[in-house]
């Protein structure tokens, strides 16, 4: 049911001998919103990332998805529940095709080889590379490549996609069509969550946003609301933004 909450982080703590990369980092996802996480580079964005997909266990705190306290399960556990995510540097099968790649994702949900391809030949379509499905993954341009990671992620058929950075290195009308397919992918009925460099494109697509500074939550709210905090654009936006 769309509005209510699909996540928690609940007083999230990661440290690694005596750096801690999130302090206390508590944070709500609704269902069927799309959640921007922003902040500056080494503000903890990536290890939050990986303790909600599974890739580390908190040190302190505890994660809640879908009304289960997923914080001790592994990341193929958590797929198996409905959590995706892609990585900021595609991770492709180069040697193997481009639906051989998204028929593993489908593998999680299909056990059968021919429902599985199936599934993963709807997901290229969905995606805009179903032309591009019998190429070898490492023959594709970096965008595509960047699409692959979301047809795989996708295939696994998720209700809540982490998007690494999906954005990054793309033309401004590459970014278009991604922020459509984001959009697109919202509308199916999934939550979304995305880290994002790009200001000019996550801004207008997110419904909220969090600001991680320093492993802690800086800030969160609304995209209007947050590019006009002065403790933001401080830490993360700078004085050109705020004579903009």
């Amino acid at each position: 049911m769309s509005g209510t909450v699909i996540l928690e982080t609940r007083n999230v703590t990661q440290r690694f001998g005596g750096l801690v990369a999130n302090s206390d980092v508590s944070v709500s996802v609704a269902r069927g919103e799309i959640l921007g996480l922003i902040g500056p580079n080494g503000a903890g964005k990536s290890t939050l990332f990986g303790a909600i997909a599974g890739a580390r266990i908190p040190t302190e705190g505890s994660i809640i998805f879908d009304g289960q306290d997923v914080t001790r399960l592994s990341a193929p556990a958590r797929c198996r529940l409905g959590i995706a995510r892609t990585f900021q540097v595609p991770r492709s099968f180069d040697s193997m095709t481009v639906i051989e790649n998204v028929i593993v994702g489908a593998f999680v949900r299909h056990s059968g080889a021919t429902a599985a391809r199936r599934a993963a030949l709807a997901t290229l379509d969905f995606v805009g590379l179903a032309g591009r499905a019998e190429t070898a993954a490492g023959l594709l341009t970096p965008p595509e490549r960047r699409r692959l990671e979301v047809a795989r992620a996708l295939a696994t058929e998720p209700k809540l996609l982490l998007l690494d950075e999906v954005m990054t290195g793309l033309t401004p009308s590459e970014a278009r069509l991604g922020v459509d397919l984001v959009r697109q992918v919202r509308d199916r009925g999934v939550t979304v969550i995305m880290v994002e460099h790009v200001m000019e494109i996550v801004m207008p697509l997110v419904d909220r946003a969090v600001v991680l500074n320093l492993g802690t939550v800086l800030a969160e709210g609304k995209p209007a609301d947050i590019v006009r905090n002065d403790a933001v654009i401080s830490a993360y936006l700078g004085d050109r933004h705020r004579a903009a």
